[in-house]
């Protein structure tokens, strides 16, 4: 049988440590992130292959420097280098278009994978992209594999996989509501 989600995710986003005061441990948040890559190679579509290779999954800082990502950020704005902020900041893009669509589409059971990722990117990063790269998601979303295989693929048949998938985006989307907020905060996307 196929791995499935569940085979390959070493640290799930519900597994990830905020502090009291919102501050998102870095290596465990970047083990999770990775999930995503795997959510994507595991659909083995065309569809998915510009935004897994894309620098809005890249790594955002040395996660061995810097036990959480804000302090990431902090650290960069004393020094005046925004590198790390930067890939921060299209991970966190990128993560959202992922949790906009994949909680469209849960919450939609009879929406097309393709309807709900295309809906997610207009709310998140066209705004941010080129006439070009717009053109190329669109065409991408062409490749989308259908509703039903992206679920068998995930969850290899498993019953409960909109549960676990839905709990692994509600926990996406609230280390990303700190992030945001944290971002805006401090004029940090600007």
């Amino acid at each position: 049988m196929p791995a499935t989600l569940d085979d390959l995710i070493t640290r799930r986003f519900q597994d990830v440590a905020v502090s009291e005061q919102g501050d998102i441990n870095t290596a465990e948040f970047l083990e999770a992130a990775e999930g995503v890559v795997k959510l994507f190679d595991i659909l083995d579509s065309a569809a998915f292959y510009p935004k897994v290779h894309d620098k809005s999954l890249s790594s955002p800082g040395d996660p061995t420097k810097y036990d959480t990502l804000q302090k990431i950020v902090l650290a960069e704005a004393k020094e005046g280098d925004r590198t790390a902020t930067q890939g921060l900041l299209w991970l966190k893009r990128g993560l959202e278009l992922t949790a906009m669509a994949l909680k469209r589409n849960l919450d939609n059971p009879a929406e097309e994978l393709s309807v709900s990722f295309t809906e997610a990117y207009n709310n998140t990063l066209k705004q941010f992209h080129n006439f070009l790269v717009k053109k190329m998601f669109g065409m991408a979303m062409l490749a989308c594999p259908d509703r039903k295989s992206f679920y068998e693929k995930v969850g290899g048949g498993k019953p409960d996989v909109h549960e676990q998938l839905l709990a692994w985006v509600n926990a996406l989307q609230a280390l990303l509501n700190e992030l945001n907020i944290f971002y805006a905060k401090g004029a940090y996307d600007k």
